[in-house]
This record gives C-alpha cells, structure tokens and sequence, in this order.
C-alpha cells in the first residue's frame, strides 16, 4: 500500500509541475536532478516521465530534448518555485510508435 501512496503522491506533484510550469527535484539513479515535466507516456506498462533535464550536456548545435525517466525510479520528489518554457509541440512527440501519452502540458 504505501507503493501506491508513493506513485500517487508522486502523479500529484507532476501534475501540479506540469500544470503550472514548475521544475522538479528528484533523485534518479542516486542523482538529485532538476526537470522541467512536459508528459507522462505509458510505454510496456510502466509510466515514464518526459521531461528537459537543462543541466545534461549537449553539443553547442543540439537543442534540447525530452528525456524519459520512469515514475518509480523516481524518489524524493518536490515542486520547486522555478518555472520553466515548455518546448514547442512538435518536441515533444512520443519517441516510440507504442508510447501512449498520459498526460501533457496544456
């Protein structure tokens, strides 16, 4: 039960990110990382979140990007007061033919 507690407290904060156009923080992989939350896709019966990570390198000529992390990989989530530019529509289509999107910015 307390999985479920998690995952849905989890939802509420990315919703309300997404909502207003908040950054989060979260810790991925033992790495605390601030995102910027554009969707949430339900790809092999798992949610991922797609989000713009704009501390991860890029080239000089790569713009950025959505990257996919999976909701329950993710821990110690929190809204911050940062807001963030969402990227055009056309950047944030799902990558595979499969991904079925959740949910999305407005």
């Amino acid at each position: 039960m307390q999985h479920e507690s998690t995952f849905n407290f989890v939802q509420a904060v990315l919703a309300e990110a997404m909502r207003k156009r908040l950054m989060i923080s979260a810790v991925y992989n033992s790495s605390t990382l601030t995102l910027a939350p554009h969707q949430i896709v339900l790809r092999n019966d798992a949610f991922y979140l797609g989000s713009v990570n704009p501390n991860k390198s890029r080239r000089v000529d790569e713009a950025p990007a959505l990257g996919y992390f999976k909701v329950d990989g993710l821990s110690q989530v929190s809204l911050t007061d940062e807001p963030f530019d969402p990227l055009p529509p056309e950047a944030c289509l799902p990558v595979r033919d499969d991904d079925q999107v959740i949910a999305s910015l407005d």
